[in-house]
């Protein structure tokens, strides 16, 4: 073999490699642009919106959600007739029993060994009542106080408890009116004792007046 056959065979191994080296980059430029497969060759797949989102809207009415609480009460109960009180004890030992007949409109019994010994009954305005001795004032709003003692008998003018004065006048038989009078001398109030007793709560104050002329008052 001369010189000029060695070169040549030298140059043609020189062009195969180069020729080889281009075509495994190009085969693995393809498939690094390919990056959405996986590494068997499965393409991936996308992520749906709803899926990363953790569930629907209608999710946040789950179990926790809790409805409005429903009022259930009645109204207007404590107008409502007839209710009942009993066993409040009075001044002289008997038991007050208090039924409600309606709007400010109570009615009161004296018990004693079971036995009713009077009845008071107070509508739109205080009652009273002089029960031998004990003084008992029902008042509109149903409430009761009792009492002993503090009489002043007949026509006159009277200290009162509280700082009241009472000015006491006969109108007839079984008939007798007190003005109450407050202390810039004014007539605050009136109680008209006619054939039956008649009281009143002035101010915290309780005044009763029979129909026999007597005035009492307790605070």
């Amino acid at each position: 073999m001369n010189a000029n056959t060695t070169v040549r065979t030298a140059r043609r191994c020189t062009i195969r490699i180069a020729a080889a080296a281009l075509i495994a980059a190009a085969s693995f430029s393809l498939t690094a642009c390919n990056n959405d497969t996986d590494d068997t060759g499965t393409k991936k797949p996308v992520a749906s919106a709803e899926s990363s989102s953790g569930g629907s809207s209608s999710g946040a009415q789950g179990s926790d959600a809790k409805p409005d609480a429903k009022t259930g009460g009645k109204t207007g109960d404590t107008d409502k007739a007839p209710s009942s009180t009993g066993g409040q004890k009075l001044a002289d030992g008997s038991t007050a029993k208090i039924d409600k007949l309606g709007t400010q409109h109570y009615r009161l019994k004296i018990i004693n060994d079971g036995a009713v010994l009077a009845t008071l009954e107070a509508n739109q305005r205080d009652a009273g009542l002089d029960a031998n001795g004990m003084y008992v004032v029902l008042t509109l709003g149903g409430e009761v106080h009792s009492w002993m003692g503090g009489e002043h008998s007949g026509p006159g003018t009277y200290k009162l408890a509280g700082g009241w004065t009472a000015k006491v006048t006969k109108v007839g038989d079984a008939h007798f009116r007190a003005d109450i009078i407050g202390n810039e001398g004014s007539v605050d109030g009136t109680l008209e004792a006619n054939q039956h007793d008649d009281g009143m709560d002035a101010n915290g104050v309780y005044i009763v007046l029979s129909a026999g002329g007597v005035i009492s008052a307790h605070e």
